[in-house]
């Protein structure tokens, strides 16, 4: 009789955490008991799970009793100071959050990518911010291939990754033809550091990208901007290669790596789009083509559902390898 698992959904409500049960549904994740956890105001809030309402409950010191893997999206204050407590009471966390992601004995995982670093978890497993998840894993297949010297790229990321709160946002600035500065609508906008310049989604990406890759040296500029547009992120990304390859070297390399979907028929007009990825658990990739402006260089255009791929899926991935290894 295969084993089955106690898991809590914590941030139960939120977009991420409303994907993650969608996902652990459609994924037949072997649950024997599920438990959906939120702030006090969420109590009592039903969400259908196999045609079951659960009710979600508070999260407080004593929500992972008895429980064996929690996956978590509530934001970084929850992540440091409950993740500690699940792990106490010998539960596995897979945190979706940023505030794990970079230290040094948390593992960073994509499993298309770094599946051996699970066994490395001392209690915490990270989930690495959505942008970066579809980021790493058409490098990682060119990077075994033909290794990696420098990336620039620049994302076109949806609203959605500002979860349900710049979902609201985007709604009722349509309603209301909003057009000042900082409005999302008929608007690209992002939030640089006055002190760096950098945005916290661009840092996030040279930092992650670095660690998933194992590759500290590699070189990175990236630029991150938030469109109009409900779901799904796109990358541009141009690339420099350490070793010469051909456009159908690569395309082929691509084809072959697990998670990714080529979509490069120009002739028919077919590429990646927004559209394309909604609802999907690939990454899709096309528009390959030379780049005579660099040695070595190729340019790639990428898109993923950021909710899906981006976040609940990844994380529901991880938990799969993570029971599989036993």
């Amino acid at each position: 009789m295969n084993k089955k698992y106690n898991v809590a959904v914590v941030g139960a409500t939120g977009l991420v955490g409303r994907t993650m049960i969608k996902i652990l549904e459609e994924r037949n994740f072997p649950i024997n008991n599920i438990k959906l956890l939120a702030s006090k105001r969420s109590v009592g809030t039903k969400i259908n799970y196999l045609d079951n309402e659960v009710a979600v409950e508070e999260l407080n010191d004593n929500s992972f009793e008895n429980i064996d893997i929690a996956l978590f999206s509530a934001g970084n204050y929850v992540s440091e100071n409950f993740a500690p407590v699940a792990v106490a009471s010998n539960c596995i966390v897979i945190d979706n959050g940023s505030f794990w992601r970079l230290k040094p004995d948390v593992p960073l995982v994509v499993p298309e990518v770094n599946p051996e670093r699970i066994k490395e978890h001392k209690g915490i497993i990270a989930n690495p911010n959505c942008s970066t998840i579809q980021f790493v894993i058409p490098l990682y297949a060119l990077q075994k291939k033909f290794g990696l010297k420098r990336v620039v790229a620049s994302t076109y990321q949806a609203i959605s990754g500002a979860g349900q709160a710049g979902l609201n946002k985007f709604h009722n600035e349509i309603q209301d033809k909003n057009t000042r500065t900082f409005s999302i609508f008929n608007n690209i906008v992002f939030h640089p550091n006055a002190d760096t310049c950098f945005t916290n989604e661009e840092v996030k990406m040279f930092n992650e990208t670095r660690k998933i890759l194992s590759q500290q040296d590699l070189k990175l500029a990236i630029t991150c901007v938030r469109l109009p547009i409900e779901n799904s992120h796109s990358i541009s990304a141009n690339i420099e290669l350490s070793m010469p390859a051909n456009i159908e070297e690569v395309r082929n390399v691509l084809k072959k790596q697990s998670g990714i979907v080529v979509a490069d028929d120009l002739a028919n007009g077919v590429y990646p789009t927004p559209q394309m990825s909604n609802g999907r658990d690939e990454v899709f990739v096309g528009r390959i083509r030379q780049d005579d402006s660099a040695e070595n260089g190729i340019y790639l255009w990428i898109t993923a559902d950021n909710l899906r791929k981006g976040a609940a899926t990844n994380a529901i991935q991880i938990a799969e390898k993570l029971i599989n290894k036993k």
